[in-house]
């Protein structure tokens, strides 16, 4: 009796591993498909109220029929109002905690939620419904490593000592013929000179995958550690490039662009062989 007790919890056991094991081998494959095409994504284990969240409103069908609502080319793509197409009043929509990690950033073709801001959301709690895909654009390493909010200040406050006269002078003159482009150029080359003599910290730190992923891929840097980053596309950018071209008139697309966002479970390994996306190791 003893020894079938021993090999019935033996076989039980087993089973449970079993179970665990293919658990972690599966994940959700998210599709959303649009009247440009279908894109394919993932969601990270890492944000999991996040994961969670988007899977149960897109099993539940509650994403489909809504729209990219706001598209601003060169930056990103956002839909997903799922308590706006439902009649939820906005002080009734629900929200999520954020999952903001450093190691989840804003390069090309990640997923983020939108949120209110900070003054009326202070702990950057999520919108319960809303993504938005980054596109963003590329930058060079010293434009990304530059905190540009303190720069500006910085150097209103730099020429005004009297042996930046010159510099006071190219400054006003740039910003008046709109040359902004040079102005910015100006500003950057001036930063450490900055800092050195203002005793002031002008830069942001960056990894050197993050540095080479937005020199080369591109993104939307500035939103990074103040969004949560929790997911990524991994077939289907130009359905997303081709959304963010749409004419739009205060950032809405002049034609809707709805959706239908469902999604399956699939065994990671062909997630891999179909799209080519590697899951990062287990630590």
């Amino acid at each position: 009796m003893a020894i079938n007790k021993v090999v019935s919890y033996f076989f039980v056991s087993l089973l449970l591993v079993s179970s665990l094991a293919c658990g972690q081998n599966k994940d959700y494959l998210v599709t959303i498909t649009t009247r440009h095409g279908e894109i394919q994504a993932v969601l990270f284990d890492d944000t999991p109220q996040h994961k969670n969240n988007f899977i149960a409103l897109a099993e539940a069908g509650r994403f489909d029929s809504t729209q990219f609502h706001r598209v601003i080319k060169n930056f990103m793509v956002q839909g997903g109002d799922v308590f706006g197409k439902e009649g939820l009043p906005p002080q009734e929509w629900p929200t999520i905690p954020a999952e903001i990690l450093p190691h989840h950033y804003h390069r090309k073709g990640m997923i983020a939620a939108a949120r209110q801001n900070d003054n009326i959301n202070p702990t950057r709690a999520s919108n319960g419904s809303q993504f938005y895909i980054v596109q963003g654009r590329t930058y060079e390493e010293l434009e990304l490593t530059t905190d540009f909010t303190a720069l500006q200040k910085a150097i209103l406050q730099y020429v005004q000592l009297e042996s930046q006269r010159p510099l006071k002078e190219e400054y006003n003159r740039l910003y008046a013929e709109q040359k902004f482009d040079s102005l910015t150029n100006l500003i950057l080359s001036k930063r450490d000179e900055i800092a050195q003599a203002l005793k002031l910290t002008l830069t942001k730190t960056y990894t050197p995958e993050q540095i080479k992923a937005y020199a080369t891929i591109g993104g939307t840097p500035h939103l990074d550690r103040e969004y949560t980053v929790f997911g990524e596309v991994i077939s289907g950018m130009d359905v997303v490039e081709k959304i963010a071209q749409e004419p739009t008139t205060r950032e809405v697309p002049d034609t809707p662009v709805w959706m239908q966002v469902k999604v399956e479970k699939m065994s990671k390994k062909k997630i891999t062989e179909e799209y080519g996306y590697t899951y990062p190791a287990i630590k």
